[in-house]
């Protein structure tokens, strides 16, 4: 295998290939190994018309090299010319490579699934790249989630404030979208863990709970809708108790005999709930769904500007249902607090 020094001027980079996204910090860390020990691992470059080269793999080290204001960089060079062979290549030494996200993952095999070029099957995928096929079709659910859900997904399993791990993730593919994408940035905001995901996701998956119910719980954190599935675990664990058999009712003919080792057995009825036991009720579970009060940063009015229309749309419709429901029980509790306060 031959290394040959080219001009960095004589190279194209590949904008078909499956990696796109470049980490700042990494590409600065790379500079700055490349200006202490040189570049290590050439990159490898095939030749195209008019005496050019176009690269294979290797972009982020041919990146770093022209920021460097190098003239050459190391290459392998091939006469490769199979559109196949070139982007399987790609993926697979990506695949080695850290830095290359879940999302470039999936969108590189749903390419070669579905592109009339390749029309390859997840079978075929698994065999070539050395990956179970569950590995496959776990990448490609992550394609479900809309651009605001994608920009956010990371490789690892580390739990990332406005960052989602596929551990994350899956647990919410088979939602519908209404509720699939708002719950991934939920679960991203407040760090919820895979574990608790997959709690929440069950309670949207409950055929007993009406859409526009799950469409209010959208407003809620990420612990509050983990209590609100502990509290309905807890209420279906009440109703499938068998109910208690009631005692025996005495004949009126035969007076029961009492003597001194019988047991006599009282049945408890509940006390009807008053009015105020209600309402209080009703106060605490309040206190305890919302989050305690804190402003948002003031990049949040500006990351609205990068919105697209559909996206604004749907924030709006979801702002104003918030604030209808806020109304509503504000107007409540300030009627019921003059009074209190009138007696």
């Amino acid at each position: 295998m031959d290394i040959v020094q080219l001009p960095l001027t004589q190279i194209d980079e590949d904008t078909d290939q499956p990696r796109y996204q470049f980490d700042e910090e990494a590409l600065v860390e790379l500079m700055r190994n490349i200006e202490e020990i040189g570049l290590l691992s050439p990159i490898k470059v095939r030749t195209i018309d008019g005496g050019r080269y176009k690269i294979i793999y290797g972009n982020r080290r041919y990146k770093a090299c022209k920021r460097l204001g190098l003239v050459t960089i190391p290459c392998i060079v091939t006469n490769m010319t199979d559109e196949q062979e070139i982007y399987l290549e790609q993926i697979a030494e990506n695949l080695t490579r850290q830095g290359f996200s879940p999302i470039e993952e999936a969108e590189a095999f749903n390419k070669l699934m579905t592109d009339p070029k390749f029309s390859r099957s997840v079978k075929f995928l698994a065999s070539k790249f050395g990956k179970p096929e569950s590995y496959i079709k776990n990448k490609c659910e992550l394609l479900k989630f809309g651009n605001s859900v994608r920009k956010l997904i990371i490789g690892g399993t580390e739990i990332r404030k406005d960052r989602l791990t596929e551990d994350q993730l899956l647990p919410l593919k088979d939602l519908p979208m209404e509720h699939r994408d708002p719950l991934a940035l939920i679960m991203a905001r407040d760090e919820m863990p895979p574990s608790d995901v997959k709690k929440i996701a069950k309670l949207f998956k409950d055929k007993d709970i009406s859409a526009a119910t799950k469409d209010k719980l959208l407003y809620k954190s990420g612990p509050g809708l983990l209590e609100t599935w502990s509290v309905q675990q807890h209420n279906k664990a009440e109703k499938a108790k068998p109910a208690e058999p009631k005692a025996p009712k005495a004949e009126k003919s035969k007076p029961a005999e009492v003597n001194e080792t019988a047991t006599t057995v009282v049945e408890t009825v509940p006390a009807p709930v008053s009015p105020y036991e209600a309402m209080d009720k009703k106060l605490n579970q309040l206190l305890t769904a919302l989050p305690s009060f804190s402003p948002l940063p003031n990049e949040a009015a500006l990351s609205l500007q990068e919105l697209n229309a559909e996206e604004r749309a749907e924030l709006i419709r979801r702002m104003e249902a918030l604030l209808e429901q806020l109304r509503c029980h504000t107007e409540e509790w300030d009627k019921l607090k003059k009074i209190a306060a009138a007696n």
